[in-house]
């Protein structure tokens, strides 16, 4: 038995104790004495949030299938332990092991949101690691971030040692290899790193420099080694059906926000919403045959012992699989009680013939996401709905004995006006209308339902919309009063509830997301004056932000409204998704200048890179080929050797759809 950190005295003062104990069914334990390579993975937030987090969970798995190689996990402390561990001089510590996290030979660090960067802070303060990755010497852990937040590391990169820039599968084997050789050899830390910014898909942050222009934007981003690479290229698994998969997960001792088996079915999106991040740098759509995802659902089943299981995706409605997988899942655990979850459903896929499939489902609330309240603007957004397509999914939806649906929506779009903002109401209005039309008298459980929440638009690297700027924060609240006083004026009013979010996190996750190095000393001092889980509605402290960046000579404007060209440097452009920049242009200028859709995946080709990686979507079908795709073939790019077979192909058939 491992002796536990915190004794009970501890335990029975903070809230919670069982998200710091570990010992969970599922979890690894090694001996220290048989591996070579110490790695603790961190999600920086608390527990109950971090064990739903599906990439700690294959990471955990990928990790200790390696002989040489334990993982532990590692969480943020609440406010209550994290006073406390200060105050007795506790060291954070791994759950699996109980040993503190600065004896590690790695400590990964995922970046799901912005708002983290002071819990990470957080995470290396309790840890006893120098904040600085230049500070660090051989007896301190090599700090790696990882996530989503890594296709713009630059505001936090001053505190990392390195990046992977993609999905853990493809290279983190390599990673390992390298370290374990590279220590038997004796090898210094700054040999290290030097060698794993080598490796396709590692950034090693403090080996480059970036250089500005006398208004503050970038003039130049390189290497400061000939041998490192100018661009870092993402890095997919090449195949998800082969890749690590948690089949005996860990099951917490307390209820996780995710509190059931999650089975990946696909990763990637067809869909090119224009403000989306996740759909570009996922791409390309790859789907996992239903097969595996059926031996996922009995191992995981039969392991952990949850009543539920969840299909896990961007967009479910797209898994080309789904009536089979649904059978499967259904004929096979009914008769156990467990139920299955369609999360990420689109309402112009919304099927009741689907939903009926799914037994013992709750009729209590379906959520939508139109993400804009008149055509004109859901066209901007490339989000591919008409109205026609939203009340027909909600039609359908009362039909099957639902009648408390949930729409979600952005404010502060671009080219958003304030008839835009007032169409939201109107939808809402035109659904309640249509349940009454829909559902007859006799047959109503009570009246309509309609949730609206609004969120405010943030301007996401790597989508079409990084050149947009975002509006003040007095605007962001005037357009929330737009949509309320909206409503108040509609028929239906008293079924139509509103919901929104504060501007103030709004304006912080901007500045974070589209920033650049000069920003990490202005995270540092909001750390130090108290600022850590700022996504938190609880511990948020606008104010000490605001003071942060005025003591560290950091203009907000200059990263949020400010109007960028279309030539300018962006700080994550020395980053490859695959994804071109030239695409993301011209659907910027289709966005802007023309207000008009481009097709989805599935339908067309649109010729966005993402046919580098060789695998996924963009080889479902040859003969599929747009304008603009041909037009782009025209102009000379050179074309990678699959995607040459595709062009030849083309040609011969001489197709062409868009």
């Amino acid at each position: 038995m491992i002796e536990p950190v915190l004794d009970d005295r501890i335990l029975m003062n903070v809230e919670k104790p069982a998200r710091y104990i570990g010992n969970e069914q599922g979890s690894i334990v090694k001996d220290k004495k048989d591996v070579s390579i110490r790695f603790a993975m961190c999600f920086p937030d608390v527990y109950e949030i971090g064990m739903s987090h599906l990439g700690i969970q294959i990471i955990y798995e990928q990790l200790n299938r390696r002989s040489d190689t334990w993982c532990e996990r590692v969480y943020s402390p609440w406010t209550d332990l994290a006073e406390i561990m200060k105050k007795e001089q506790i060291p954070l510590y791994a759950l699996e092991s109980q040993d503190p996290v600065k004896e590690f030979d790695f400590l990964g660090i995922t970046l799901q949101y912005e708002l983290c960067y002071t819990n990470v802070l957080q995470i290396l303060d309790l840890s006893g690691i120098p904040f600085f990755a230049k500070d660090r010497t051989l007896d301190n852990p090599i700090v790696m971030g990882g996530g989503p937040c890594t296709y713009n590391p630059e505001p936090i990169a001053p505190f990392f040692d390195l990046f992977y820039i993609g999905e853990s599968e493809a290279v983190m084997d390599d990673l390992m290899d390298l370290y374990r050789n590279m220590k038997e050899e004796g090898k210094s830390r700054a040999d290290f790193i030097k060698a794993a910014g080598q490796i396709e898909g590692i950034y090693a942050p403090n080996l480059y420099e970036a250089s500005y222009h006398e208004d503050g934007t970038i003039a130049d981003f390189r290497p400061l080694d000939p041998d490192l690479p100018g661009k870092v290229k993402r890095v997919i698994a090449p195949d998800l059906n082969r890749a690590p998969y948690p089949r005996q997960p860990i099951v917490p001792y307390i209820r996780a926000v995710q509190d059931r088996v999650t089975l990946e079915v696909q990763r990637g999106c067809i869909r090119g919403c224009r403000f989306c991040q996740a759909g570009i740098v996922y791409r390309p759509l790859r789907e996992k045959d239903h097969k595996t995802v059926e031996e996922y659902a009995e191992d995981m089943i039969k392991s952990s012992g949850y009543d539920e299981i969840s299909l896990s995706s961007l967009s479910t409605s797209d898994y080309s699989q789904l009536p089979e997988l649904l059978d499967y899942l259904i004929d096979r655990f009914h008769q156990n009680h467990v139920n299955v979850s369609l999360p990420s459903l689109r309402i112009d896929n919304f099927s009741l013939d689907v939903m009926n499939k799914v037994q013992d489902i709750k009729k209590s609330s379906l959520t939508f996401a139109p993400e804009a309240g008149t055509q004109r603007m859901r066209d901007v957004i490339n989000k591919g709905l008409t109205e026609e397509d939203i009340l027909k999914g909600a039609g359908s939806a009362f039909e099957g004995g639902w009648n408390k649906v949930k729409y979600y929506f952005m404010l502060g779009l671009p080219t958003e006006t304030e008839e835009d903002r007032k169409g939201i109401a109107h939808l809402a209005q035109k659904t309640a209308e249509l349940y009454y039309d829909t559902v007859p008298k006799e047959k109503r459980s009570g009246g309509v339902d309609i949730t609206v929440s609004t969120s405010f638009f943030v301007p996401k690297p790597f989508t079409p919309f990084q050149w947009a700027e975002m509006v003040h924060p007095k605007d962001y609240i005037a357009y929330a009063r737009t949509v309320r006083n909206e409503i108040r004026l509609q028929k239906n009013q008293k079924r139509i509830h509103y919901k929104w979010h504060e501007a103030d996190g709004t304006v912080l996750e901007g500045v974070l997301a589209r920033g650049d190095r000069k920003l990490a000393p202005a995270i540092l001092w909001a750390y130090q004056h108290g600022c850590v889980f700022d996504s938190w509605v609880e511990t948020f402290h606008y104010q000490t932000w605001l003071d942060a960046f005025a003591a560290c000579g950091i203009d907000v404007d200059f990263y949020t409204t400010r109007k960028r060209g279309k030539e300018e440097i962006f700080p994550w452009d020395f980053i490859d998704v695959g994804v071109t920049k030239k695409f993301l242009l011209k659907e910027w200028e289709r966005a802007v200048e023309e207000g008009v859709i481009t097709p989805n995946c599935r339908e067309a080709c649109s010729a966005c890179g993402a046919r580098c990686f060789g695998q996924g979507v963009c080889f479902e079908d040859k003969g599929k080929l747009s304008d603009y795709a041909k037009l782009v073939f025209k102009e000379g790019r050179q074309i990678p050797p699959k995607e040459q077979e595709h062009e030849t192909a083309v040609q011969a058939e001489g197709e062409v759809t868009s």
